[in-house]
């Protein structure tokens, strides 16, 4: 039966070794405090031939099993993705650069050449980035195209020290004739502050190499962002940029949108949460309409834009013909101005690519007097908020300063903050009715996008944590009922560009494939079981999966 193929499937990638040169123990949720309680670990790892990856997520690793893995390390010269996200929740703080320390001497010692690096959602703040930063500086990370430090409580001082080992390998990598290439950074949720960012944004300028580019939720000011903005116009292949909950104003918006003028491959613009205000959200859209040939996605939702911006954002899109999303929720339209939106992107056969407006705050009164106030005050009220920032960052500092805690934001994610960057943590913050807002916010008339949706829900799938799993399938079988019972949908069509994005197939077009990981699997087998899914489905993924 497929079922049981699908199943034996899912019950081998969860097993520790998945994919060829992997070795995985990701959301094994062990406790690692000792040599003895890695032993089996570590033979794993020696007896491994030919490791390229090893994925320690989900599991919490002390000191002393932290050095007895870097052991077995030290002969893996092959090894070039280190997956260590969440890999200290519960240790304290002091215990994690020493253990950093010694995973990445051993990595030194071996001559390994990394290409990716992700120690995202483990908060050790800047002395965390000390125990990295001999890596960084080492020769392997000359190499290294990916860089995941994902809300790891960095701030501007482990900001500054990651900037310094980011410039000091790209010039020792350059003077042996192969300088550093870095295609993805990624920061979000670290309190770099303006100071951080500045640094950053001269490394930045430096490596010239950057694809992708996410740092929201960073307390970036005005003079931040326009450092930023000054470094991504000398990485013309920046394909997605995403700044979102940060503090532009019309200084930093204009800023940007200059830079956005050299940017011709960019795909995904998220300023999202940003304060662009009238003027930088036009700015923005002369750069868009004048150029941004390849643009799939532009988020200025919850920027204070009026209804008179909008609509000069919406014009600028008219000839986008990869466009995907237009994001202008949570702005000061008014019911009129919402209307008006509306109108003019059905006017351009371009309403299904508006994003919902219910966030929207109503038109502002007395627009112009505030802004000038605004205007005036600008730079008092930022100092307020970097005080406050201040004050909350010592009052969280003093509340975990022992204990190395995910640092958690305030606002819930939505769910286009999810999609981008899935976890499980996000897809139960976004609550009950998470469900109907995923299968509201994904176009199911679109195989392919529907394909992707699933992969990404599916991807956060656990299958020892009940409360997730069930959100996952949940999700999954609300959003493929909806697009299996629509008369439109093609059922084998979306079974294809699945199966092309897991890489198990060839497209005419050029397609990266995912990373298989054991939630596809999971949630694989479970949707083969249900009446939605058609059974001559089952055959044709019987038929790619059992190889």
């Amino acid at each position: 039966m497929a079922t049981d193929i699908v199943a034996q499937l899912a019950d081998s990638l969860a097993s520790t070794g998945v994919g060829e040169g992997e070795l995985s123990y990701k959301g094994e949720g062990r406790k690692l405090d000792d040599a003895k309680s890695v032993e089996e670990m570590v033979k794993e790892i020696q007896d491994f031939k030919g490791l390229q990856a090893l994925r320690l997520e989900g599991n919490t690793v002390g000191v002393e099993a932290a050095q007895a893995i870097a052991k077995a390390l030290e002969t893996k010269s092959d090894l070039k993705c280190c997956y260590w996200s969440d890999m200290f929740t519960g240790r304290l703080r002091s215990e994690i650069p020493p253990s950093l320390n010694s995973l990445g001497d051993a990595l030194m010692l071996a001559g390994a050449r990394l290409t990716v690096l992700d120690l995202s959602d483990n908060a050790f703040g800047p002395d965390g980035v000390k125990g990295i930063e001999r890596l960084l500086k080492s020769k392997a990370c000359h190499t290294l195209q990916e860089l995941r430090l994902n809300n790891c409580g960095m701030g501007i001082g482990g900001g500054k020290i990651l900037a310094a080992s980011l410039i000091h390998c790209h010039k020792k990598s350059s003077a042996d004739g192969a300088p550093l290439s870095l295609k993805v950074f990624v920061a979000g949720r670290n309190r770099l502050e303006n100071d951080g960012a500045t640094v950053l944004a001269q490394a930045f300028q430096l490596m010239g190499s950057l694809e992708e580019v996410h740092m929201p939720q960073n307390g970036i000011n005005h003079a931040g962002v326009t450092a930023l903005a000054t470094a991504m116009q000398h990485n013309t292949g920046l394909r997605i940029l995403n700044l979102n909950d940060n503090t532009f104003t019309e200084k930093g918006g204009i800023a940007m949108a200059k830079a956005l003028k050299h940017l011709r491959s960019i795909q995904v613009i998220n300023f999202g949460d940003c304060l662009v205000r009238p003027a930088g959200a036009k700015a923005i859209a002369e750069t868009v309409s004048g150029g941004l040939p390849i643009l799939k996605e532009l988020n200025l939702s919850f920027c204070e834009i009026t209804e008179e911006a909008a609509l000069i954002v919406a014009q600028a899109v008219k000839d986008k013909e990869q466009l995907e999303k237009l994001d202008l929720n949570g702005n000061c339209l008014g019911v009129h101005g919402c209307r008006a939106l509306k109108d003019t992107m059905e006017a351009m056969n371009m309403s299904e690519l508006l994003g919902s407006l219910s966030d929207d705050e109503g038109e502002a009164d007395d627009e112009d007097e505030d802004e000038d106030e605004e205007d005036v005050d600008e730079e008092e009220v930022e100092e307020e908020e970097e005080e406050e920032e201040e004050e909350e960052e010592d009052e969280e500092e003093s509340s975990v300063s022992k204990l190395s805690t995910p640092v958690i934001s305030s606002r819930p994610p939505d769910v286009s903050s999810f999609l981008s960057f899935p976890s499980p943590d996000k897809l139960l913050k976004l609550g009950a009715k998470r469900a109907l807002m995923i299968e509201q916010q994904v176009d199911v008339t679109d195989v392919t996008k529907t394909a992707e949706a699933f992969l990404k829900i599916a991807s956060v799938y656990k299958e020892e944590n009940n409360e997730v799993k069930n959100a996952v399938l949940e999700s999954i079988d609300n959003l493929l009922k909806k697009a299996f019972l629509s008369p439109s949908f093609q059922g084998i069509s979306f079974v294809s560009s699945l199966l092309v994005l897991l890489g198990l197939i060839k497209s005419e077009d050029k397609v990266k494939p995912v990373l298989m990981v054991p939630g596809h699997l999971h949630v694989l087998e479970h949707v083969v079981q249900q009446e939605y899914f058609p059974k001559e489905n089952v055959t044709v993924l019987e038929a790619f999966l059992s190889r």
